[in-house]
């Protein structure tokens, strides 16, 4: 093990920890293909359609062409000719997730959804009695497939940063393990791509700097990252290490469901912002269906292009209904802004006030607090 590793260890004893990152694979389009024969071996996307709207999954037949969760349908018909658009059914993925979690509890009570399709589960102290955490990963994955007919991938590792990573390394129906001692070098053969967290700009970034994989964010010490990353600082210097002391959070509290986008270029057209508002409402609310949330405060966010950051909200004496709803009330509150004194680079939509308690784990909250990047 690095010396880095130890130390922290070290500082923080008892942190080693065995955790399981399970994500279920293509959840909602292999909801849709067990569901229907007709549409299995094919190309298939949750969500929008063939003329408008925004791809909430893709089946791994139609990744192979390119397409992606949060892309324009029209995108996505482009790529893929073929792609057969299916509505989302979240009454079927809940069904499903709930199933799922079932699973994940009868082998510790220490598990954090995330959402519908994944969740951390710690296994440190071997509740179930399998002798090997990779073992129990092995069994929830074969229980979960004899249950639902569906096929999920496992990452197991001594943090949550590094049994995420793990959990996407061998998809789809795959699993892959990161022993104590494998973090670091793990770690500096990937693109920074792949750090949770870090999304296309912050990747763009990052490569304008001369960062391209983890063994190039390693090389940068603190001083240099604050100086570039300000608080994100703290994680990328964890993570370049394969560091995470966070533990699971079981029966966390959430606040909030939301997302923004930082644009390329800066707008300021009345139906620029409109069209834009439109597709982040829809990203965002599957996230929020994805998620279970129900709320009842909508809060709109604007960067201007001199950095300032406006932000306007509403709360309702009731949940939000549904997504033209939710929509409804973002557009309300965006024409409230325009005429804009400054163009805009960024635009964001929040739910929050939440009701929302999880099915299935009734202490819990059930929106995650979520970001389409952190920068």
């Amino acid at each position: 093990m690095r010396a880095e590793e130890l130390r922290e260890i070290a500082a923080h004893p008892g942190e080693l920890r065995k955790i399981i990152h399970i994500d279920m694979d293509a959840f909602f389009a292999s909801v849709e293909q067990r569901d229907n024969p007709e549409l299995r071996g094919k190309p298939v996307a949750v969500g929008g359609s063939a003329g408008r709207g925004v791809v909430a999954a893709a089946s791994y037949e139609a990744r192979k062409f390119g397409v992606r969760s949060a892309m324009p349908s029209v995108t996505a018909r482009r790529l893929c000719p073929d792609l057969i658009f299916c509505k989302s059914r979240f009454d079927a993925y809940r069904e499903a997730s709930d199933i799922i979690r079932g699973i994940f509890r009868d082998h510790t009570p220490l598990v954090e959804p995330l959402s519908l399709d994944e969740a951390y589960l710690d296994v440190t102290g071997d509740p179930c009695g399998s002798g090997s955490a990779t073992r129990t990963a092995q069994a929830i994955r074969q229980e979960i497939f004899a249950a639902t007919r569906l096929t999920a991938s496992a990452g197991v590792s001594y943090n949550k940063f590094l049994a995420k990573l793990a959990s996407d390394q061998n998809k789809p129906d795959g699993i892959c393990v990161i022993r104590p001692g494998e973090g670091a070098t793990f770690v500096q053969g990937l693109a920074v791509r792949r750090f949770h967290g870090v999304g296309p700009k912050g990747a763009e970034k990052m490569a304008r700097l001369g960062i391209e994989t983890g063994a190039d964010l390693a090389a940068k010490d603190m001083a240099w990252l604050r100086a570039n990353f300000g608080s994100f600082a703290d994680y990328l210097h964890g993570a370049a290490r394969g560091i995470d002391l966070r533990p699971v959070r079981a029966n966390r509290i959430r606040k909030s469901v939301g997302g923004e986008r930082t644009f390329g270029e800066d707008i300021s057209s009345p139906p620029e912002l409109r069209e834009t508002l439109d597709r982040i409402a829809e990203i965002v609310w599957e996230r929020i269906e994805r998620n279970g949330a129900r709320g009842r405060t909508v809060t709109l966010k604007l960067k201007y292009n001199d950095f300032q950051i406006a932000t306007r909200a509403r709360s309702l004496p009731r949940n939000v209904i549904d997504k033209a709803d939710f929509t409804r009330i973002g557009h309300s509150l965006l024409e409230e802004a325009i005429p804009l004194p400054l163009p805009i680079r960024l635009m964001g939509l929040t739910l929050s006030n939440l009701q929302g308690v999880e099915k299935g784990s009734r202490k819990d909250r059930r929106a995650a607090e979520a970001q389409l990047t952190l920068f």
